[in-house]
């Protein structure tokens, strides 16, 4: 099982840690559910630090580009996302698709960067 939470944009950086230190310790209560945090980009560094080392709760962007590098203003690239300690993203969330018209192929090469890179991934489908 897993627990996914999409902050969307309702925390910035401050709140976000203290969330996350409020979080911490879920996977140990649910040893069988994997937990991932889905904070804006701007609070991904404080998730990671309210989170701690010694949790198994993983961190995951909201998106990722496909390309590695490049002028694509406001992306984030899956080796940015890694330097961070970012573990996953999210993929292909119907927000994304309704408002900036996402497409299967859009998520799809997302997607594949994203693995490819070395992180995880939760895709939406339908």
């Amino acid at each position: 099982m897993l627990i996914a939470g999409n902050w969307k944009m309702f925390k910035g950086a401050h709140q976000a840690r203290e969330f996350a230190a409020q979080i911490r310790r879920l996977p140990e209560r649910l040893p069988s559910v994997d937990v991932v945090v889905c904070p804006p980009y701007v609070a991904l560094e404080a998730t990671i630090a309210g989170l701690g080392a010694d949790t198994r709760a993983r961190v995951f962007a909201q998106n990722v580009h496909w390309e590695l590098e490049g002028a694509f203003t406001g992306e984030v690239s899956a080796p940015m996302l890694l330097e961070l300690g970012v573990s996953g993203a999210l993929v292909g969330h119907s927000e994304r698709r309704l408002l900036f018209g996402e497409t299967d192929d859009s998520v799809r090469r997302r997607a594949e960067a994203a693995l490819e890179a070395g992180l995880s991934v939760i895709a939406c489908v339908g």
